[in-house]
């Protein structure tokens, strides 16, 4: 099953994400936050499938170097044009599955799914 990672590629949580892949023989196509944007419409469809909450990354150097009039974020819409505009406000990796799954984040115990 080919599955699709969405990150950034020189994060270390992306790498371990890589890593478990290739040693599970999961394969995958990557789309780079950085390089190719994020589009707006795969946001929401992720803000609506997992909450806005789940995905913004509120605990990176990124969203703490904001002010704080940024980092007020009270709704999907404010989260979603942040996570536009600062692509690493976006927990990583955000992985889509054939199968329709969505996984935001790694844990290797998530990550088994894959492999099935």
């Amino acid at each position: 099953m080919t599955c699709h990672i969405y990150g950034i590629k020189h994060c270390d949580t992306m790498k371990k994400a890589f890593a478990w892949c290739d040693a599970h023989g999961v394969a995958y196509a990557f789309h780079d936050y950085k390089k190719q944007g994020v589009p707006r419409d795969r946001l929401e469809a992720w803000c609506q499938a997992a909450g806005w909450k789940t995905l913004l990354n509120t605990r990176g150097p990124t969203f703490r170097k904001l002010t704080p009039e940024q980092q007020d974020i009270t709704t999907q819409r404010k989260a979603v044009a942040t996570m536009m505009a600062f692509p690493s406000c976006i927990k990583r990796p955000v992985v889509e599955t054939a199968s329709g799954r969505l996984l935001i984040g790694f844990d290797p115990v998530q990550f088994a799914s894959l492999a099935q």
